[in-house]
């Protein structure tokens, strides 16, 4: 009488890759004797041997399939990995290249004119006149601080004489454009990346490029605008106010008169430091503009990818202003100067 034979695969694992090998059952009519028979059929990868036994169980004979030799062929083994398939940059660089390419449409829309003249107002007003009183309010003790350290030293080496001068180049060349810059960048960079930034995770940018507007020129380009020409009248409202509180000062509590101060300092100062301070101011607005709002349209994670994003761009802006007070001094101001020759 004919058995059948109900074949159980086993899975080959060979390598990590699994190999499932081809069930197969002995044809009706093929006596089977009882004792353990093999069977081989070839395979695409492998050659396999099928082992017959007797089952008590349910009175089939079991058949296994086990691996027996593995052919060279490795076509599997040997496909390329696309190793970047699943990379993603990391979020710094994305956004750092963000920042150029947002630069690069805001010159080329400022260019073309694609600027939104309403916005731009707005945000000047919001840059300007309502920054001048912290602006001014910390260019004041700053100024008042720094004479307290001069005036103390140069008094001792008989050279109030040169307070004024000293002063007049510290402020000119770095302390009003920093710190103009530096408070600018908590106040308003911080406001333009949070603004942007829940925009973005609003989606109100995409509601804009549907109704057919360029969030470049509505958002971006209005607010690099108003930094790039605010902050060089800041700066000047700045040294005028430092300078002024830091006379003040000497003449009250040193008793050196205002008269010495400002005289020192109009020998001191040149055309090129004025100059030199609204062109820092400028490029540190650009800086502080530019990466906030590049920071606020890269915002990923609802409120707190915006808070994140809104304290990164205030540090990031913060070590842009720095870094770029370095070049622009060494480029301005290399070499031996002869400003305090005349004092």
């Amino acid at each position: 009488m004919p058995i059948h034979i109900r074949c159980v695969s086993k899975v080959v694992v060979k390598r990590g890759i699994p190999i499932f090998p081809i069930s197969t059952s002995l044809s009706q009519g093929q006596a089977f004797t009882g004792e353990a028979s093999s069977y081989k059929f070839c395979k695409r990868l492998c050659k396999t041997k099928l082992f017959a036994t007797p089952n008590s169980n349910d009175g089939y004979v079991s058949g296994y399939v086990v691996e027996e030799t593995t052919n060279t062929n490795h076509a599997l083994e040997n496909e390329p990995v696309n190793l970047l398939k699943n990379w993603t940059p990391p979020r710094f660089l994305w956004r750092g290249l963000s920042v150029l390419i947002l630069l690069g449409q805001v010159i080329i829309r400022t260019l073309k004119g694609k600027i939104h003249r309403r916005n731009t107002l707005q945000q000047l007003e919001r840059v300007g006149p309502k920054s001048v009183g912290v602006c001014l309010l910390t260019s004041a003790f700053v100024g008042m601080a720094f004479t307290i350290q001069f005036v103390r030293e140069f008094t001792r080496l008989g050279l109030t004489r040169s307070v004024g001068g000293v002063l007049a180049l510290a402020f000119a060349r770095e302390l009003s454009p920093v710190i103009t810059s530096i408070v600018v960048a908590g106040r308003i960079g911080s406001s333009f990346a949070a603004e942007l930034g829940t925009m973005q995770v609003s989606e109100q940018t995409d509601t804009l490029r549907v109704l057919g507007s360029n969030p470049v020129d509505y958002l971006v380009t209005p607010r690099v605008i108003a930094c790039v020409l605010a902050l060089p009248i800041l700066t000047l409202m700045c040294f005028t106010v430092g300078m002024a509180s830091s006379a003040l000062l000497a003449d009250a509590v040193y008793g050196i008169s205002i008269n010495i101060i400002l005289d020192s300092a109009k020998r001191a100062l040149r055309p090129w430091d004025i100059i030199s301070a609204m062109i820092k101011s400028q490029v540190f607005g650009g800086v502080i503009s530019v990466v906030s709002c590049a920071w606020g349209v890269t915002t990923l994670g609802g409120a707190k990818g915006v808070g994140e994003s809104t304290t990164s761009a205030v540090v990031i802006s913060l070590v842009g202003i720095f870094i770029a007070d370095f070049f622009l001094s060494y480029w301005f101001f290399q070499g031996a100067g002869d400003s305090l020759k005349h004092l």
